[in-house]
């Protein structure tokens, strides 16, 4: 299998879609951002000075899937037809996990933007609390799901996630 970014001469390209068909596509992601239980605990209680931490790092996500594009070099502009951004507190593991839901019916999947838009959730998270807790680390983020296209439909086995969905 050959990496499609490049040509074969080996110049990186943005690869041509113009033949594919448009189908429905989807894609899922998560990640975690782990934490100090009293940073998690400001989060849940919305006691955090900045407010509602989790609302402002759902819409921060779904700004991220809009952009992807204009983010990574090589992925094509897409139009979006849903961004879903699930942000859930996990107090047994000091964290809050963020699982992004993107779709759209075009030529070239949204894996890309499913990722982004957990990242920039993250991120999000992180830049609102780093006042309070600057050791947050953002962990395992990775897609767990995508159908639609010439691939078809693909799940994430459950024995390679290191975290328990």
């Amino acid at each position: 299998m050959a990496l499609t970014h490049f040509t074969r001469s080996g110049d990186a390209h943005m690869v041509d879609v113009g033949d594919k068909a448009a189908t429905r596509r989807r894609a899922v992601a998560e990640g975690w951002i782990r934490m100090e239980p009293e940073t998690l605990s400001l989060i849940e209680q919305g006691g955090h000075g900045k407010g509602d931490v989790l609302g402002i790092a759902r819409v921060a996500g779904i700004m991220g899937a809009k952009r992807t594009a204009d983010l990574v070099p090589l992925c094509h502009p897409l139009s979006l037809t849903k961004v879903a951004i699930d942000l859930e507190c996990r107090p047994g593991e000091n964290a809050v996990r963020c699982r992004a839901s993107v779709e759209t019916r075009g030529q070239t999947g949204v894996e890309m933007e499913a990722l982004c838009a957990v990242q920039v959730s993250l991120l999000t998270i992180y830049d609102m609390c780093k006042a309070v807790d600057r050791g947050m680390s953002m962990t395992d983020i990775r897609l767990v799901e995508k159908s639609g296209g010439r691939s078809g439909h693909w799940v994430r086995d459950r024995e390679t996630s290191s975290s328990d969905s």
